[in-house]
């Protein structure tokens, strides 16, 4: 893996596996996973988000909401593109090993659209549309409006029109399934390459 050092973004399997859930080996893997992903479009060591929305969705130019936050949510660095160390403690986060907390607070990011620090109403929907455009599952709008209408009521305890993060691990500790049903149907597809602590970190919720 010398060679790999010139990659950007690169960093030694042994550390990361020291700041992640990982062990080594597993790096390891990740990174031939990672090559594979970076170079599926344009071959420069990074993952695009193009190359992110290929793997995830099989498509490289279909817009989602969904694979555009997890996208964000993995470039740390805010600059458009995913490097190796991004990707690993990233995905550290759905191994096994991963505290439940760590999990639930990447789901609450995940809804929190405009990164306010709380889940609107709006933002609410949006993903809710969107998770069931993915699905293809086609509800009317009133049905949609009933589901979120349902989904503030149970989580927004103090009223005030918001989910903040305590608020959402609350309702994620009453409604567990709420963490499968937002990444399986996402990570069942590129869980193809990946190691088997994927799927089996989703399979407990």
């Amino acid at each position: 893996m010398k060679k790999s050092k010139q990659i950007p973004g690169y960093e030694d399997p042994i550390i990361l596996a020291s700041e992640t859930h990982f062990t080594v080996n597993e790096v390891e893997a990740l990174y031939d996973l990672f090559k594979k992903l970076s170079s599926s479009i344009i071959d420069d060591g990074l993952i695009h988000k193009e190359e992110f929305q290929l793997a995830l969705l099989r498509n490289s130019s279909k817009q989602n909401l969904f694979a555009d936050r997890v996208f964000d949510l993995f470039d740390v660095k805010r600059n458009g593109v995913i490097e190796f160390g991004e990707f690993v403690r990233s995905l550290s986060i759905f191994h096994p090993s991963a505290p439940e907390a760590e999990k639930i607070t990447f789901a609450f990011r995940l809804y929190d659209l405009r990164g306010t620090g709380y889940i609107a109403r709006e933002e609410l929907k949006e993903m809710v549309v969107s998770l069931l455009s993915e699905s293809e599952l086609t509800l009317s709008n009133d049905v949609v409006e009933s589901i979120v209408d349902k989904t503030m009521m149970e989580a927004d305890i103090k009223g005030d029109g918001k989910i903040d993060l305590e608020e959402w691990k609350e309702f994620a500790g009453r409604n567990p399934t709420i963490l499968k049903s937002m990444t399986l149907p996402y990570l069942r597809e590129i869980t193809l390459a990946f190691p088997s602590f994927v799927l089996h970190s989703e399979a407990r919720y």
